[in-house]
């Protein structure tokens, strides 16, 4: 896989298949299109290439944008999993923001991608203020010879499989459906830092995990997960919330990696989430909430966690 950063006088010899869209998460939504699209290139002798904005565009149109579900080093992995040849990265900013629909098709997939098919979703907008919609590209793609092939929505059940849908899963707790959505385990990234030091005087040494991204955030509990350390993964135990039992002020991410006592401060791990087991409790006696613990980690231990879904 190519990862390509388009600067200004870039332009693509190879002629190339694109898919578009912000793919936050790369859902089974988006795989769905991207394998349509690498279908596409093999057919046509194409190079299969997927455009990708470095940041959010909602960073630049608005005050406020999604939490999100993958940053960009989890998009470029699984986009090298799923076997596109091409990244290109391009920064999203008010210069690129202000393009018309016809601008962003003859500047930047004509002139620097040399794409002769495009493929998107059916609710694909692009150009100024979103002023360019399904019907614009495919308009404005005939008039210069570019294959433009819009996908349907994919269903879970009677709703659209979708970002959205997802962060909303994530929040309520229901993991295992967004897991499904997903096509894999929810994951988050962070740094160990420095916590209190509670969970090592109770016996369950934890990691206090600082995000390194705008990640969406669990619905407070205990979760079962897995931790990846490297090239390793074990079986772990993370908390979301505030401690109740000690009264915490500050939402914390605490992880408990079972069978693992060696310092982690300062690496970066993963953390994906496979079940929600249960909510916070606040327990009367710090003696229950052991039990409690002693309880969750069997539980997740018994579990035959099968590592990609």
């Amino acid at each position: 896989m190519n990862i390509i950063e388009l600067h200004d006088d870039y332009k693509s010899i190879e002629k190339t298949a694109i898919a578009l869209g912000n793919f936050d998460g790369i859902h089974i939504g988006h795989q769905n299109l991207i394998e349509r699209m690498i279908e596409i290139s093999k057919i046509n002798n194409l190079i299969s290439s997927v455009l990708i904005f470095e940041n959010h565009t909602k960073s630049i149109t608005s005050n406020t944008f999604p939490s999100l579900l993958t940053n960009n080093e989890q998009k470029l992995n699984i986009l090298n999993k799923l076997g596109v040849e091409n990244i290109y990265l391009m920064k999203f900013n008010e210069k690129v923001m202000k393009l018309s629909p016809s601008e962003f098709i003859n500047n930047i997939l004509i002139d620097k991608l040399n794409c002769k098919s495009v493929v998107v979703g059916y609710n694909y907008k692009f150009g100024y203020k979103a002023s360019g919609n399904t019907d614009t590209l495919k308009k404005i793609c005939s008039e210069n010879d570019i294959y433009t092939e819009i996908l349907n929505p994919v269903y879970y059940e009677d709703k659209i499989v979708s970002s959205t849908l997802i962060r909303s899963l994530i929040t309520y707790g229901k993991i295992d459906i967004a897991n499904k959505l997903l096509g894999r385990f929810y994951t988050i990234k962070g740094e160990v830092v420095h916590g209190k030091g509670i969970g090592t005087k109770l016996g369950f040494p934890t990691a206090n995990i600082r995000l390194i991204d705008n990640f969406v955030i669990p619905k407070n509990g205990v979760y079962s997960t897995l931790t990846t350390i490297g090239d390793k993964t074990y079986k772990s135990a993370t908390s979301v919330g505030f401690n109740p039992t000690f009264q915490e002020k500050s939402l914390k991410i605490e992880n408990h990696i079972i069978g693992f006592n060696d310092l982690l401060y300062g690496n970066i791990i993963d953390i994906s989430f496979v079940e929600y087991i249960r909510p916070e409790i606040s327990f009367d006696k710090v003696e229950d909430l052991v039990n409690r613990m002693i309880e969750d980690v069997n539980y997740i231990k018994k579990k035959n966690v099968i590592y990609n879904l």
